[in-house]
């Protein structure tokens, strides 16, 4: 039976309905929020999945109808996954995870459906609440309730749900998520906002998430079934024991050797030794060797994690032997690629990142087709993690849900210091490529891409440097229980902790935040002291920086476009385009392939690597578009000759017809007896008229007879010449004839 729940949130109607629609998935909700409307199913396998981890999928679904549109695509119909409903999955997912039992092998599949996309009202959080509910109302075991909301901030104001208009408008676009005890969640660009107004906006998101928990708590208790038992993982303890006596201590010492590799080598050797003796023993059937093996490994596996945690929480000790405040070795190094247009490698540790910048033309934006209003985007920023970065063998090809997540990250990060276009029109591409990693390669990306932007003469606002920081408690966050917070956090700590809270930012303040967390929930005084160790690590590490590259350099490299921008009257457009492109591209042929894009407001924008080009380019539009004034001179050559008179260009295809009386000051019968084609002329512009008729004359460059008197002009005999439209008079079609067609498409070139 269909059940629906209505309440009013952040000004706005959300209801939720159930039992109507997808009753055989485990749980289903249809949220509504506004007129966004988003499916959330979740489904639970009967029997646990062999394996050392808890296989949740979230899919985020978005559907084009959703918005009115046909997809691009060739075949007209969705296909994978694009950049945003990717993200939009890990969205929904980390907050989600840490609230299944520790031990859960049973599959779990979300499924966040958008229906219909009303851009003011989120698709992305309504998506987080019905994943939330579907779940709560299933018989899945889930310690939920979980919900998220977006903060902005605009004119000092912080709103929860911020409008398509107030988003834009805002200097903080925040995601955070939690239940109504903690935070689990946090996701923030930031137009350098101090630390302590970041938290502010963060508590304020908190306070309206618990609202939507307290709600979805009224629904659970009304539809929700009761759950069902699942047997959850557990070692057993009598192999936990045997392994411990025999390797307990080894293992010690060796998770305190500094180098990663030695480390990871001597942990290696003393697990192989173990691995090996249960391998060799004998088993009733595969079944139970198999999962025998399963079992020893991630024993082993616990025993280095809380080995970890032991020397840090109680003994203040670190794998590597740094303070729980230290940031690993830096270095940082410029123009290591010549001929890439910006090139920086950044290194911390042993995580090593190259950063390269690209510049082009406006024309090379990227199209961007999902259910967002951007159509284009202006700046990318790609982070890559081949397998030899860890030195391991794997997969090489398109991008992960993690190379995405981490390349998103540092393009927010840097796109707050980046110019306007009006102020830097190119089109700007960073990648990041992880060359050796040891933990925090997204923020080394950030650091190393800054360098790289700096070096190709981008002119940002500020230096970026990021840092990632850990948490490892030693129970509940209630104050009864001691917790670390680490600066830098390396793999190790990464791997076994409990938070990784990565953080961006310039010397005035934050331009991005993320945070996930393995715990339930976390703190406002957690986050505070995190926050401020991670800016003295920021500024260590932008002190750095700026020793190898204090400023951007005030040139682009010689091997990027160079460009040049200016205006033309709108109603030139299609001049310089000319039909079907005709004239633009063949200016791009003459001037060597420069790059010309053509916006709708007549700014005319030419790139090129050699600036002559680009000269000639400019020259060649000046021309097209150029108009003659009463009283300018011109030296220019005849270009045809009547009885009439002389058609003299001028500049560009504009000649100027100089009437028989005009060539002299005596009396000229025909104008053939004085000018030939080809003879250069000195011309005065003396008239022109609303057709573009340009009306010039030679007389005044001679000396003028004592006693001159003027005779009155006599008119042109009809001799099939054809009306004179001042662009050559070699067209009889109207002012200006139909030599150009329909206006070219944007950034023709």
């Amino acid at each position: 039976m269909k059940t629906v729940f209505e309440t009013e949130f952040a000004g706005r109607k959300l209801s939720v309905e159930s039992g109507e629609i997808a009753k055989q998935a485990d749980g289903s909700v249809l949220v509504r929020f506004g007129d966004t409307v988003v499916l959330a199913t979740a489904c639970c396998a009967d029997e646990p999945k062999e394996g050392d981890f808890f296989p949740l999928t979230v899919n985020y679904e978005e559907k084009s109808y959703a918005v009115g549109k046909i997809p691009g695509s060739f075949l007209r119909r969705e296909g994978r996954p694009g950049e945003h409903a990717t993200l939009s999955a890990r969205l929904i997912d980390r907050p989600i995870r840490p609230l299944f039992a520790d031990g859960f092998r049973n599959e779990v599949q979300i499924v966040a459906t958008v229906m219909s996309c009303d851009r003011d009202n989120t698709p992305e959080m309504t998506g987080m609440l019905g994943a939330s509910l579907a779940l709560c109302v299933s018989d899945i075991p889930f310690d939920g309730p979980v919900a998220g909301v977006y903060v902005g901030r605009v004119n000092g104001e912080l709103i929860i749900d911020p409008t398509e208009e107030q988003a834009a408008q805002s200097d903080i676009n925040l995601a955070v998520a939690g239940t109504e005890e903690a935070i689990m969640m946090v996701e923030a660009g930031a137009a350098e906002v101090p630390e302590e107004e970041m938290l502010d906006a963060i508590m304020f998101g908190f306070e309206a998430i618990k609202k939507l928990c307290a709600w979805q708590k009224e629904i659970i208790a009304q539809i929700g079934k009761p759950k069902r038992e699942i047997q959850l993982y557990q070692a057993d303890p009598a192999i936990k024991a045997d392994i411990d006596s025999r390797i307990g201590e080894r293992l010690k010492k060796a998770i305190s050797i500094f180098d990663k590799l030695e480390r990871q080598d001597a942990v290696d050797a003393l697990k192989k030794e173990i691995i090996e003796d249960y391998d060799h023993r004998e088993y009733e059937d595969e079944h139970d060797h198999k999962m025998s093996m399963l079992m020893v490994n991630d024993i082993l596996e616990g025993m280095v994690a809380a080995e970890v945690r032991r020397l840090i929480t109680e003994e203040k000790i670190r794998p590597d032997g740094r303070k729980v405040d230290e940031i690993r070795p830096l270095d940082c190094q410029i123009d290591l690629l010549p001929r890439a247009h910006g090139s920086a490698m950044f290194t911390r540790g042993q995580t090593q990142v190259i950063g390269t910048t690209t510049l082009g033309p406006l024309a090379d934006k990227q199209l961007i087709d999902n259910l967002t209003s951007e159509e284009e985007r202006r700046f990318m920023h790609h982070y890559n993690f081949p397998p030899y970065s860890v030195g391991e063998i794997g997969r090489m090809g398109s991008p992960g849900r993690r190379e995405i997540g981490h390349g998103k990250l540092g393009e927010r990060a840097l796109s707050y210091v980046l110019p306007t276009e009006e102020e830097f029109p190119y089109t700007i591409r960073c990648v990041a490529d992880v060359v050796e990693s040891n933990g925090s390669s997204s923020q080394a990306s950030i650091c190393a891409n800054c360098m790289s932007l700096m070096a190709s003469g981008v002119p940002i606002k500020g230096i970026v440097s990021g840092i990632a920081m850990g948490l490892i408690t030693s129970g509940p966050l209630d104050g009864n229980h001691p917790y670390t917070i680490l600066t830098d956090i390396q793999g190790l700590e990464d791997h076994f902790g409990d938070m990784d809270f990565k953080c961006a930012g310039t010397a005035k303040g934050l331009t991005a935040l993320q945070m996930d967390i393995k715990i339930h929930g976390v703190t406002r005084e957690v986050l505070s002291e995190a926050l401020a160790q991670a800016n003295r690590a920021r500024a260590e590490i932008r002190a750095k920086i700026e020793e190898c590259i204090p400023e951007p350099r005030k040139e682009v490299s010689k091997y990027a476009p160079k460009m040049v921008t200016f205006k033309i009257p709108t109603d030139k457009i299609r001049e310089v385009i000319g039909k079907g492109g005709e004239t633009i591209q063949g200016m791009v042929r003459e001037c060597g392939g420069a790059a010309i894009d053509v916006e709708d407001d007549g700014t005319i924008t030419i790139y090129h690597s050699d600036r002559a080009m680009i000269e000639k380019a400019k020259a060649m539009i000046d021309d097209i578009t150029r108009e003659a004034r009463i009283g300018e001179i011109f030296e220019g050559k005849v270009t045809r000759v009547e009885d009439y008179g002389a058609f003299v260009n001028l500049f560009g295809d504009t000649d100027g017809l100089c009437h028989v009386s005009r060539l002299k000051w005596d009396y000229v019968d025909n104008a053939a007896d004085i000018v030939k084609v080809g003879d250069s002329l000195k011309v005065v512009v003396i008239g022109l008229d609303e057709k573009g008729k340009v009306k010039v004359s030679h007389r005044e460059f001679e000396e003028k007879p004592e006693g001159y008197v003027e005779r009155p002009e006599r008119e042109a005999r009809p001799k099939g010449h054809g009306g004179f439209n001042g662009k050559g008079g070699r067209d009889s079609r109207g002012p200006r004839g139909n030599s150009h067609g329909p206006r070219g498409g944007k950034n023709d070139r």
